[in-house]
């Protein structure tokens, strides 16, 4: 009995299938094929792509050049064409969710650049949570987008304390939408590895940075201007009992004194600095006259050997299997931009100058300089303070395509110092091309 009900139902459900299908008509079809493209295309919406393309050909007034401006120059060499940047950058926006994955490609292979989702609360739509990796948030000029920004590299400080720019760690942000009258403020604290983008955590310290700006229009925009400052305070992981202090040695000159009594194995080397940033713009008829200035000081403690001056992944020695000792420097830096473009002939030119001092405890005669017994100090070519001027020429071909000419004209202070004596050979051209999409 039970079989045969259930057959019956089965065919009954069978006919009531046949008959829907054949009262749909081409169009209930349509219609539902157009609801699916509609969704398709709405999902769509939500993901941006971008990207740019900075093919380069550099020339150094010598060859084999140690270089901020993309890298050292291979030995033998002062000429090189080189893909400074490629990247592609997927963005996903929807309902108070940001996700961001960024890929550099180059000769020198393919890199995750960012990577990292944002959360906006929906009430205020002015509190934001990132976690992953993202830029610090730090003044003006390391988090501004080297697509934008109207000199090939950042600043020497800037690429020493900061290299990569990015780090792995959260993010807690303020600032209110574009509506409110009180959108011109914003605030940024980061947690962090300590260790950037490229390098796994080795230690239990963690960083926090701190950013605060406030950004305001006058004269229906034609000025702008934007104040920050910034905070860092972190540190680094002492793997040896043996820590490296500026002081006098026992001939009366500056030198590097280790210290095994009041530094522990495992112990936290204090990493931090503070800083301030100041942009300023005024749009005329000519076009938009920029300055910018950026200020850092602080501790800048370096696990290595006392040539070293910028953090970076820690291993053991492959000879030794020992882990490095640490040197403590203070350290200070700045830079001021100058930009001029022209409207009319859809044209730039920046002057860029840059400072910075890897030690602020040691003048340029001081390192190298002997004693009465003719032995020279423990302080090497690390401790050497820097001046960059650069200047350089924008044209902006269309919205996508620009050619930048840029000259690099770097200046070591000169020291007692076998080999620098005297300014290095130094300067480099660049000639970029961006392609931006």
């Amino acid at each position: 009995m039970r079989l045969k009900l259930l057959a019956i139902i089965s065919v009954l459900s069978l006919g009531f299938t046949v008959a829907h299908a054949q009262t749909e008509t081409p169009l209930d079809t349509l219609t539902n094929r157009v609801g699916i493209i509609s969704s398709d295309v709405s999902t769509l919406k939500r993901l941006k792509i971008t990207g740019y393309l900075q093919p380069q050909y550099q020339v150094a007034d010598s060859n084999g050049v140690a270089s901020f401006a993309g890298g050292d120059f291979a030995q033998g060499m002062n000429k090189r064409f080189a893909l400074r940047r490629s990247r592609v950058k997927f963005t996903y926006d929807y309902t108070g969710i940001n996700w961001v994955l960024q890929f550099d490609a180059s000769e020198k292979g393919v890199a995750v650049i960012d990577a990292y989702g944002k959360y906006t609360e929906p009430w205020m739509k002015a509190f934001y949570l990132q976690c992953g990796i993202f830029n610090r948030p730090w003044g003006w000029e390391v988090p501004y987008s080297s697509s934008t920004r109207e000199t090939p590299e950042r600043a020497r400080w800037s690429q020493t304390l900061f290299p990569g720019e990015r780090d792995l760690g959260a993010m807690v942000g303020f600032q209110m939408p574009s509506t409110s009258k009180w959108n011109f403020i914003s605030a940024q604290v980061a947690m962090v590895n300590g260790t950037g983008r490229t390098a796994s955590d080795f230690d239990y310290q963690k960083d926090l940075i701190a950013h605060l700006g406030v950004n305001k229009s006058l004269m229906k925009e034609k000025i702008k201007f934007g104040v920050g400052l910034s905070y860092y305070s972190g540190g680094i992981r002492e793997f040896t009992k043996y820590a490296y202090n500026m002081g006098t040695n026992s001939s009366g000159l500056k030198s590097w004194l280790v210290d095994s009594t009041s530094f522990a194995s495992d112990s936290i080397a204090t990493r931090s600095y503070i800083g301030a940033d100041l942009q300023f713009s005024y749009s005329s008829p000519i076009g938009v006259t920029t300055l910018r200035g950026e200020f850092i000081q602080g501790q800048q403690p370096v696990p290595g050997n006392s040539n070293s001056t910028s953090p970076s992944t820690i291993t053991a020695n492959a000879t030794t299997g020992l882990f490095p000792n640490t040197y403590n420097r203070n350290v200070m830096g700045y830079d001021l931009y100058f930009v001029q473009n022209v409207n009319p002939i859809k044209s730039g030119v920046v002057v860029k100058y840059d400072f910075y001092d890897p030690n602020t405890d040691a003048e340029g005669m001081e390192i190298g300089a002997v004693d009465a017994n003719n032995k020279a100090n423990n302080l090497n070519k690390a401790d050497i303070a820097y001046t960059t001027l650069g200047f350089g020429y924008i044209l902006y071909l269309n919205a996508n395509v620009k050619f930048t000419l840029y000259r690099d004209m770097v200046t070591n202070e000169t020291t007692n110092l076998k080999g620098w004596t005297t300014d290095h050979r130094d300067n480099i051209w660049t000639f970029r091309m961006q392609y931006k999409f």
